[in-house]
Parts: structure tokens; sequence; C-alpha cells
């Protein structure tokens, strides 16, 4: 029995080990991928606090916590099965619908800076298309919709690069690593953003407090009043300093989104091309990085780096800019007369 024991344990100490070593394999390969995908991590940051602008303070965190479960919904219970599937039985689609992502985060950049340049004209042509592709519905509903069909696109992005980078294996492992990336950059963007949209009511808070370190520890704090008398000025205009900075943040954030917006699309839809042969765009995108890098040699990565984003981000709004007079004239008609047709079948006949 003692000798069974023993090997029993010998077993459980054996599996054990096993899983450790298999604990830091995901680990190891979550982080690699994390960090391959951040690019577009910060673009989703950078997108999601415009969702929450013109909204009151108190409905600022339940929307970010709306967009936040659906962002985990993108990622876990849609793009990670549809990853896995697609990368065993139907690997050349994956190319295509990050191409059909890319357009559309092109098309709804752009749409943005027709906003911003033709106020009259977007409104027009944003409820042609909001009355041929949704029902009525108010306007947060509206905003978490629009917020989590972009999410959708930014987390098939980072599900593709996450699954592109794992070295071939077992699919549980595979799921695993997905799985623990899509958990861990919703938490770390959605976090972000709540800190973000809420930092001015933090603002206001300081800025309103007589003895700020008293009143956040309490007197059993322990915090002398001479120190409160002394830090009161400085969290005073700290929090004076969010409460005036924090909209300009939200509204270069905004900016920012949208630049983004475009300029992932863009690189999806070059970088597609380049898979089915059209490389010419792609390697003359390169080639003046890589010049315009060697010519400030100090610079030389990040130089190549701003040089490849502005150039994708051009290509996206050139192509985002085709695209809004097609879904205006083309695909609006095409989805009206869809539903339209759809709802004459639905009515019963006399």
């Amino acid at each position: 029995m003692s000798i069974g024991l023993i090997a029993l344990l010998d077993d459980v100490a054996a599996l054990a080990k096993v899983a450790a070593a298999s604990l830091d394999d995901v680990t190891a390969q979550a982080a690699k991928a994390g960090a391959k995908a951040a690019g577009v991590v910060i673009d989703d940051a950078a997108v999601t606090p415009r969702y929450v602008t013109g909204f009151s303070a108190a409905r600022e965190l339940p929307i970010v916590g709306r967009i936040a479960l659906g962002s985990l919904k993108n990622k876990l219970i849609y793009l990670l099965p549809a990853a896995l599937l697609l990368s065993l039985f139907a690997p050349w689609a994956i190319t295509p619908l990050l191409m059909i992502g890319g357009a559309y985060l092109c098309y709804e950049g752009s749409e943005k800076v027709f906003e911003a340049l033709s106020p009259h004209g977007a409104h027009e042509h944003e409820a042609a298309v909001g009355a041929a592709t949704q029902p009525a519905r108010n306007l947060e509903d509206e905003k978490v919709s629009s917020a989590i069909k972009t999410d959708f696109i930014l987390s098939a992005e980072i599900m593709a690069i996450t699954l592109a980078s794992l070295p071939a294996g077992s699919t549980w492992m595979q799921a695993v690593v997905l799985a623990v990336v899509g958990i861990g950059i919703t938490a770390l963007v959605y976090g972000g953003v709540a800190l973000i949209v809420k930092a001015d009511d933090a603002g206001v808070a300081l800025a309103r407090t007589d003895r700020p370190v008293s009143r956040l520890l309490g007197r059993e704090g322990g915090a002398p009043l001479h120190t409160d008398r002394l830090l009161a000025p400085v969290t005073t205009a700290f929090g004076r300093g969010l409460v005036k900075g924090m909209p300009i943040l939200l509204k270069a954030l905004a900016v920012v989104g949208t630049a983004a917006m475009i300029w992932v699309g863009g690189g999806i839809i070059i970088h597609g091309l380049e898979g089915y042969g059209f490389a010419g765009l792609g390697h003359a995108i390169h080639d003046v990085a890589v010049a315009a890098g060697h010519a400030v040699p100090a610079l030389g990565g990040l130089v190549e780096w701003l040089v490849s984003a502005a150039a994708s981000g051009l290509f996206g709004l050139v192509l985002g800019a085709v695209l809004i007079p097609l879904v205006h004239y083309l695909v609006v008609p095409l989805v009206r007369a869809v539903r339209g047709g759809s709802r004459k079948a639905e009515r019963p006949t006399v």
C-alpha cells in the first residue's frame, strides 16, 4: 500500500509539472501574441471613448461596461471558435474576411471625417443608412451597438494576429491562448477607457475638497492637519487640471480613434492585397518608409513606422471616400429592397 501511495504521488507530481509547464507555455505565448497585437489594442482604446461623449456622468461607466461585455462576447463566443474552425477547415477564407472588415473600418472612419467636413451632408447620409439598416432605438443603444460592431472588426484583427503568431500545435492550446489574450486585452482596454472617462469626475472631487488627504483616508489614517494644508493646493490644482484637460483629451482621443480606424483598415487591405499577388502598393510604401528612416538615422524605426502608418491611412481614407457613395446609392437601396421583400413575404395573404 505504501509503495502504491508513493507511485500515486509520483504520478500526481508529474502531472503537476506538466500542468505547470503548459501554464507557462500558455502565458508565454499569450504575452508574445498580445505584444504583436499591441498596435490594434491601442487603436481599440483610442476608438472607444468617443462613444461615451455627450452622455451624463452616471451613464458613462454603464456604457463602457456594456461595450466591454459585447467585446468579450465578440472575442470568446464568435471570433475564437470561428478562428479555430477557419484555421482548420478554411484557412483561405481568413484573409478576405479580414479585408472586408478592413473596408468597413475605412468606411466608418472616412464617414467621421466626412461628418467633420460636411455635417449637414453627413447627417443626411447617416439618416439614410440608419433607416435602411436598423430599427429605431434610443441614442445609447445606437452608440453601444455601433461601438460593439467596430470592436468586432478590431477584435477580429487582434485574434487573427494572435492566431498567426502561435506555433503549430494542439488546437486546445491555441484556444486557451486565444481566450487568455482576448480576456486580458479586453480588461486592459476597457479598464483604461473607464479610467479615462471618469478622470474628470475624480478631478471635480479633488478640486472641491478642502483637505483631500483627510477626507480620502479619514481621521483614522493619521494624516496631520499641516500635511493636509500643504497638499491641499497641490491636489486642488491637480483636480482642476483634470477637469480642464479631460475634455481636450477626449476630443483628441476621438480624432486619434478615427485616424486609427482608417489606418488599421487601410493596412489590412494593403496586406491582404499582397497575399493575392498585388504587392506593388505595399512594396512602394515599404520602400518609401525605409528611405525616410535612412534619412533620419537617429529615429529610423519611428520614422519608418510613421510613414507606413500615414500611407496606410491615406489609402484607407481614399477607399472609405469611395465606399461612402457606394453604400449610399447601392448598398442602402439594395438593403431596402431586401427588407421590403421580406416584409411582404411575412404578410399573410387574404
